[in-house]
C-alpha cells in the first residue's frame, strides 16, 4: 500500500506557505516535448518495416503492404499517426513487381527533375518471396504525398538477382544506395549468407555499378535463426556515420539491430566499415518487446533530438508476419559519440512525443544534478534506484532530461526523465527514490513532480520540494535518493543541489 498522510487540502495550504517562505529560485528552463503517445504508433496490418520522416509541420509515415500498394499516413504529432487514414499514393502494375510491397524507404534528393521525394521499395510478383527486387518512384514536386511517378528498377546484383531493404546514403555530398543480398546471389538453403550491399548513384533511380559487398553476418547473434543481415540504414551525426541493418532471421525473438561505422574513406570499399562488436537494440523480455528491428531514424521537429522507428512483436511466437506494429522511441549517444539506442520500452508505457511538435519553441533541456555537500558526486539511476555517485558509468546514467512537472505541469515545476530509458522518471515510492515508467496514472504524475526552490543551504543553489508530499524534499541519506522533512543544516545540505550540464 502507498503511504498516503496528507489529505490533499493540506498539501495545498502547505505548499502555498512554502512557497510564500522559501520563495522560488531560479525558473526552470523551458522545455517543449511534443504530445504524449504510447506505442504502437501504428497498429496492424500494414505496419511492419516502418518508414517515418518530418517535414513542413507533419510527419509522414509508410511501410509494408505485402499488397500491390503502397500507402502513407500523415500527422502533425506522431500520436496522431495512429488514427491517421492510410492514402494510397501508388499501385503497382509492373512485370514481377504487382505484389509484396517490403519496406519501403522516402528519401528528399536532387534529381535531374530538381528536389523530389524518391520512395524506394522491395516488390514480386503474386507469389512471395523469391521475386523480390527494389523500385523507385519520384514525386511530382516536394510533396511527400506525391503524386508520384514510377521511375524504374534498380539492377543491383549480378543478373538481376534479388535485393531488399534499400534505402540511401549520402557522405561527402555523393548518394549510395545500401541494401541487402545474398552473397554470390545463393539463398539460404545453398549456404548462402543474407548480406548487406552498396552502390553509388548516379541518379536516384540509377545506380553506377552492381552491388558491393560490406558486411556479413559473421557474428553469433547476427545468426540465430539464419545468418541475416538487412534492412539497412543510416544514422549520422558530429561528422561520423553509422550504418545500422537488422540482423538475424525476423521469424525469431532475436530479430535485432547492428551497426557499422564508416572508419575509412571509401564507402564502397568493405575495408572502410567497422563492425561494432554487439547489438544496440534488441529484445527485451521485462517489458514484453520482441524483435525489435527493421527501422529508421528521424529528427524531431525542432531538429534537436533523435528517435528511432521501428517494429516489434508482443509475443515471442510471434514472426514475420502481419502481427508486427511500429514503435517509436527517443535514442540518445554516448559520451564516446557512438549511438545508444537503449531498450524498447514497454506499450505500457506514456512517452513525451518528440520535442517542437506543434511549434512549441525551445529544446528539451538535458542535465545532471550535483550534490551541494559531494560536489563529486552527481544523481543518478542504477538499475533503477536513485543515488548520488561520482564518475558515474554509464555517464548516460547521470543525464536527465527536464521537463515541465508532469503533474498538469505546474509553474516552477519540474520532472527528470532518465535520458537513456525514455518515458521512464524519477518519482518517489514510500519516500525513496527510484527511476519507474509512466503508468499515465495521476499519482505517477504527482509522484514525479518537483517544485523548483531556492536550494535550502545555499540560494544560489537549487532544492526541489515534494508536489503531493510539499513538507518533503527530494536529498540524498547515505546517497540514496529520498524524500524528507528537512529541519537540520545536514539535511538542508542534503536537499541542495545545483542542474549542471
Amino acid at each position: 500500500m502507498r503511504l498516503r498522510v496528507r489529505s490533499f487540502l493540506t498539501a495545498v495550504l502547505t505548499t502555498v506557505a512554502l512557497c510564500l517562505t522559501v520563495g522560488v529560485g531560479a525558473t526552470p528552463s523551458s522545455a517543449a516535448p511534443g504530445a504524449t503517445f504510447q506505442n504502437p504508433v501504428v497498429g496492424t496490418p500494414n505496419s511492419a518495416d516502418p518508414w517515418l520522416g518530418y517535414h513542413n509541420g507533419n510527419y509522414y509515415y509508410t511501410a509494408t503492404t505485402w499488397t500491390g500498394k503502397i500507402y502513407i499516413r500523415k500527422s502533425p504529432t506522431l500520436a496522431g499517426l495512429r488514427t491517421a487514414p492510410e492514402t494510397t499514393v501508388f499501385t503497382m502494375s509492373q512485370p514481377n513487381a504487382v505484389s509484396n510491397m517490403w519496406a519501403p524507404s522516402m528519401h528528399l534528393l536532387n534529381g535531374p527533375n530538381g528536389q523530389r521525394w524518391y520512395l524506394y521499395y522491395s516488390a514480386g510478383p503474386t507469389a512471395c518471396c523469391g521475386g523480390q527486387r527494389q523500385h523507385v518512384l519520384e514525386s511530382a514536386g516536394t510533396d511527400p504525398m506525391g503524386p508520384y511517378t514510377y521511375r524504374g528498377a534498380l539492377v543491383l546484383m549480378p543478373n538481376n538477382g534479388w535485393s531488399i531493404d534499400g534505402s540511401v546514403m549520402t557522405v561527402g555530398g555523393v548518394n549510395y544506395f545500401v541494401f541487402s543480398a545474398f552473397n554470390n546471389n545463393v539463398g539460404f538453403e545453398n549456404g548462402g549468407l543474407q548480406s548487406l550491399y552498396i552502390s553509388r548513384l548516379t541518379n536516384p533511380w540509377t545506380p553506377a555499378a552492381l552491388g558491393s559487398l560490406i558486411s556479413e553476418p559473421t557474428l553469433a547473434w547476427e545468426r540465430q535463426g539464419n545468418p541475416v543481415n538487412e534492412g539497412p540504414f543510416v544514422l549520422q551525426r558530429n561528422g561520423r556515420t553509422f550504418l545500422t541493418y537488422s540482423a538475424s532471421f525476423c521469424g525469431t525473438p532475436d530479430y535485432k539491430i547492428g551497426a557499422l561505422e564508416l572508419t575509412g574513406s571509401d564507402p564502397l570499399s568493405r575495408n572502410s566499415w567497422t563492425k561494432l562488436a554487439n547489438p544496440l537494440f534488441q529484445r527485451s523480455d521485462a517489458n514484453g518487446v520482441y524483435g525489435p528491428a527493421h527501422h529508421s531514424f528521424f529528427k524531431s521537429p525542432d531538429g534537436t533530438e533523435d528517435w528511432i522507428v521501428y517494429h516489434a512483436n508482443d509475443s515471442a511466437s510471434q514472426g514475420c508476419g502481419t502481427t508486427r506494429t511500429s514503435r517509436a522511441q527517443r535514442i540518445a549517444w554516448n559520451p564516446d559519440g557512438t549511438p545508444h539506442l537503449g531498450t524498447p520500452v514497454s506499450t505500457a508505457t506514456v512517452l513525451a512525443g518528440p520535442s517542437g511538435e506543434l511549434g512549441n519553441p525551445g529544446a528539451v533541456t538535458v542535465q545532471r544534478l550535483q550534490s551541494y555537500n559531494f560536489p563529486d558526486r552527481y544523481v543518478r539511476h542504477q538499475a533503477y534506484a536513485a543515488r548520488i555517485d561520482a564518475n558515474v558509468n554509464p555517464a548516460l546514467d547521470a543525464q536527465f532530461r527536464v521537463v515541465a512537472g508532469l503533474a498538469n505541469g505546474a509553474a516552477g515545476t519540474v520532472s527528470f526523465e532518465s535520458v537513456n530509458f525514455p518515458g521512464h522518471y524519477l518519482r518517489h515510492n514510500n519516500y525513496v527514490l527510484r527511476l519507474e515508467p509512466n503508468n499515465g496514472s495521476a499519482t505517477f504524475r504527482a509522484d514525479a513532480t518537483f517544485r523548483q526552490v531556492a536550494g535550502l543551504e545555499d540560494a544560489a543553489w537549487s532544492s526541489f520540494q515534494s508536489y503531493n508530499f510539499p513538507d518533503r524534499y527530494l536529498r540524498h541519506s547515505n546517497y540514496v535518493l529520498r524524500i524528507d522533512p528537512v529541519t537540520t543544516a545536514t539535511e538542508r545540505a542534503d536537499a541542495t543541489f545545483r542542474r549542471t550540464s
